[in-house]
């Protein structure tokens, strides 16, 4: 079982830290609208592994069987590489690609709501979301936000993996 979570867990946190830098990495600057849909994708994509993983261990490591137990734990040790990779990078990029990422999004979420709400409520709501990021807004904290949201899609596909996968 460690070869197979180390072998598809690397493979798992090098997508995750590529595929979540992609635009980046070829100096395309990413818009609000379209980077959470970016974001998410290149989650899931490096969560394929996942069930690759989970199928590589039944199949060939022991003898065709897995059970959901053992699929789930499997691919959490799997996911636990790609949250590392997109926590990682998800780091360097508010900490040293764009620090001012948070300010820069804040200013983007407040643009959004002047479309929908009046003055009052705009006025509201610009300042909760200004204290959110003076509270949540460091790059630790976004990616152990990100690494959270990984863990939590990791245990999603390895319970879906381990459904269609088990076999005993």
């Amino acid at each position: 079982m460690k070869k197979t979570v180390i072998k598809y867990g690397l493979y798992s946190l090098i997508s995750g830290f590529v595929l979540f830098g992609l635009p980046f990495f070829l100096g395309m600057g990413v818009d609000f609208d379209y980077g959470e849909l970016i974001g998410y994708t290149s989650m899931v994509l490096s969560l394929l592994f996942v069930y690759f993983g989970i199928k590589h261990y039944r199949d060939k490591v022991n003898n065709g069987k897995v059970s959901l137990g053992k699929a789930i734990g499997i691919g959490m040790l799997i996911a636990l590489f790609s949250a590392l990779g997109v926590a990682v990078f998800d780091y360097i990029y508010t900490s040293q690609i764009n620090p001012d990422f948070a300010s820069e999004y804040l200013e983007y979420s407040v643009k959004k709501m002047e479309e929908t709400l009046s003055a009052e409520e705009l006025k509201v709501k610009t300042a909760e979301l200004t204290q959110q990021m003076k509270d949540y807004g460091s790059p630790s904290f976004m990616a152990l936000m990100m690494f959270a949201s990984v863990i939590i899609l990791g245990f999603i596909i390895s319970l879906i993996s381990g459904l269609i996968l088990q076999r005993k």
